[in-house]
């Protein structure tokens, strides 16, 4: 099987090395062929944009591995929803994921039902963020409160008075200082 490994570091203090050995030995135990070796060093997990990380993802489109080996999820992913994210991508690639320490892989039945469960739980965790910002908005609204973005202060006879003088709904709508969309609307308001 043709591996990448992938190690990361938050400080610029400390090193990668101690990953990397215990990836290459389990690659070695394994049999497995090693075609790439990606590093973040000084880069936090919390950053979904990392050099080493992207140039992974990159090639993982370009199909240049079959598996990817991580020394643990908290080195690759920070938060449950960029792991599970990154795991779909990867499934839809046919590449498999390997964490060294929590002993999943995805090529085996036992690691396709951790992705599952890991799956499900960012479903659950969406679900329940999508709920709490319906039930604020809705509890905004029985406040009173306007939800979306204001309205356009324009003056529909200013609208209507350069309709009239044949000007374009752009032209307009540079001249009042909003949308075409809102020349529009208001226009069509006039026709009716």
């Amino acid at each position: 099987m043709r591996v990448c490994i992938y190690s990361r570091v938050s400080t610029h203090e400390q090193t990668t090395a101690g990953q990397l050995d215990e990836l290459r030995a389990y690659c070695q135990r394994r049999q497995w062929e090693i075609v790439s070796e990606y590093t973040d060093e000084g880069v936090t997990g919390s950053k979904e944009s990392r050099p080493g990380l992207n140039q992974l993802l990159a090639d993982a489109k370009r199909r240049k591995f079959d598996a990817v080996l991580v020394y643990r999820y908290d080195r690759f992913a920070r938060s449950l929803r960029q792991l599970v994210n990154a795991l779909c991508e990867f499934d839809a690639l046919g590449i498999h994921f390997v964490s060294l320490h929590e002993g999943v892989d995805t090529s085996t039945p036992n690691g396709r039902l951790v992705f599952g469960i890991f799956a499900s739980i960012a479903e659950f965790e969406r679900e329940l963020i999508r709920s709490r910002v319906r039930s604020g908005i809705a509890a905004a609204r029985a406040r009173g409160k306007r939800i979306g973005r204001p309205a356009a202060k324009v003056s529909n006879i200013e609208i209507s008075k350069l309709l009239a003088s044949g000007a374009s709904m752009q032209s307009i709508a540079e001249q009042l200082g909003c949308s075409s969309a809102t020349v529009c609307r208001r226009a069509r308001s006039f026709a009716s």
